[in-house]
This record gives structure tokens, sequence and C-alpha cells, in this order.
């Protein structure tokens, strides 16, 4: 279950306020900020602001930030990586206003905020990833054989074989090169450079990098790329619908569940847990963080190391099992 963003505030037709407008343009520009942070940043200071009926910024004081926290704690429903979240926009927009001499102090500096729990990521096995990666081509084969069967009336087969290759194309990709969601959807055709065996992506905080493409990813996305009936010109985007708009991170959720229950997996299971079993395979084959950190797009390399926690476990319990004296 994903944890809840900033819920709307109670009033949402109040007026923007000026200084968080302006707040989020600095994020905008020259931060450089991607559009989830800014919306979530802008709900979780409406919300404190309405909930806490914030008249003046100025006159905040760290005691209406604590009784905040104190109101969402309370409440029960905001996990803790939820509350984490609204306390970050605050701080960080007390600590632009600071820089900006608009406010004597950061209010919300130094306050405890509730612990996140160690979890370590889900991820699949190579034997599951084998089975999901072939669902594709078996959902259009079964489709193939139902309409056959029933004497119903296809599109034809080349309509459904492009279908077939863009499906295995971006689940390819999004395993192969361990991309989250958004970075999948909006990934241009342009920015996929053969030649070279990479793509450029465009991740958190509009940061470009280079994600190795592997040659069996390589192989369906130019399959995919001969079969597409929709030219690049007028269609930038890498993977497309039926009808030649852009897959949303809807559609990608909705498919992936789909090839889930082909490959009888779970179905619950989430695309961004395709990134973390891309992180896992390559450590437990002997990548190193850095390198690993570098391909995910990690900041901090201390985001990626939950994964060698994940590659540790699996060889203790190797060793636990097989292991004569252990």
């Amino acid at each position: 279950m994903k944890d809840r963003e900033p819920s709307p505030p109670a009033h949402s037709d109040a007026p923007p306020d000026p200084l968080v407008v302006r707040f989020l343009s600095h994020l905008r520009d020259p931060k450089n900020a991607s559009e989830n942070t800014i919306r979530n940043y802008g709900r979780a200071l409406r919300e404190f602001r309405e909930t806490m009926r914030i008249a003046d910024w100025v006159a905040v004081r760290p005691d209406a930030c604590r009784a905040w926290l104190y109101r969402l704690t309370r409440e029960g429903k905001h996990r803790p990586a939820s509350i984490r979240l609204r306390f970050a926009a605050l701080r960080s927009f007390f600590t632009w206003a600071q820089r900006e001499r608009l406010v004597p102090e950061n209010p919300a500096k130094g306050i405890p905020l509730p612990k996140l729990p160690r979890r370590l990521p889900l991820f699949l096995t190579t034997d599951q990833i084998a089975r999901l990666l072939a669902a594709p081509r078996e959902k259009w084969v079964a489709l193939r054989k139902q309409a056959e069967a029933g004497g119903r009336k296809r599109p034809g087969r080349a309509w459904e074989e492009w279908q077939e290759a863009r499906d295995t194309a971006w689940l390819e990709l999004f395993y192969g090169a361990g991309l989250r969601i958004g970075e999948l959807t909006t990934l241009d055709v342009v920015r996929y450079d053969r030649a070279s065996g990479v793509v450029r992506v465009v991740g958190k905080g509009r940061k470009e990098r280079l994600c190795p493409v592997g040659e069996v990813a390589a192989e369906a996305i130019d399959r995919y790329l001969r079969l597409r009936p929709f030219a690049e010109e007028t269609h930038p985007r890498l993977f497309l619908s039926a009808r030649g708009a852009a897959l949303t991170p809807r559609a990608i959720q909705l498919a992936l569940k789909e090839f889930l229950m082909i490959a009888g997996l779970d179905p619950k299971l989430t695309p961004h847990k395709l990134r973390h079993t891309f992180a896992t395979h390559l450590l437990d084959y002997g990548a190193d963080l850095r390198s690993v950190q570098e391909l995910l797009g990690h900041a901090q390399a201390t985001t990626t190391q939950i994964y060698t926690s994940v590659s540790t476990e699996r060889m203790k319990k190797a060793y636990r099992k097989a292991h004569p004296r252990a």
C-alpha cells in the first residue's frame, strides 16, 4: 500500500497564498523539482495553513508545528512517511522564506518526527522475472486463439502484433534499466540511442542520467519501433496506446497487473517492485553499490544501501539452508 499523499485541504476554494506560490515557483525554477514534489508540497502547505488557521506565516512558531504533528499523529490515518512528507514541505518552505528574509526563523526545524519502519524491499526471483517477461506474448497469443475459436472479427494480425511488441518492449526496458514508472511513460523515442545501447532518462529533480539497455531489451524495442504505426515526428513518446497517445502510469499499472496474473504471480505487486528487482539482481550478480546508485539515479548512497540488506539476507538464508555447520 502506498503512503498517502497530503490530502486536499478542507476548503479547497481558498485563494492561493502569494508566498506559497512564490515558493512553488522557486521549486520549479531554479530548483527543477519534479511536478509530483511541487504538487505534494503545495497541498501540504495549504493543509497546514488551513488546519492550523495560519493568517500570517511570519507569526508561525514551533508550538504550531508541534500541534500539527500531534494532530496528524492522533488522527491515526497517516503513515510516518506521509507525516514526514508534510514536514519536509514545511521545513523546505521556511528555509526558503528565511533565506529570503520573509520570516525570522524556521519553526519546523528540529522537531522530532516519527521514524520510518525499516522494510526490506520486495523483489522477484530470476525465474519469476522470466515468466513475467514472457507474459505479453502469452496474452496476445491467447487473444488470437480465442477470437479464432469464437469466429469473432479481429482488428488484424499486424495491429495486434505491434501491441504485443510494445508491451514486451516496455516491460523489458522497465526491468532491464530499473526505471521509475514516470521515467518510462515520459521517455521520447529520440532519447533511445541504439548505437550506444543507452536511454537518456529524466529522473527526479529533472536530472538526466544514462541507463544502459541490455541486448534483449534493445531487440524488443527495435522490433516494436519497426511495427509501430505512428510516426516519431507527430508522436514523439516512445510507448504509445492504440490511439497514439502516450501510455499513462495508470495504463502501465493495469497492464502489469494483468501480466502478473498471466505469469502466476501476485497481481498486487506494484511497478516499483521491478525497480527493486533490478537493483537486487545487480547486487546479487556482483555489481558494486556505487554503480547501482548511479543506475537508479539515487542522490544518496544510503538510499541504495537497503538493497545490500536484501542480498545479505538471501545469502544468509542460503548459508543456513545448505551449510552443515550453520
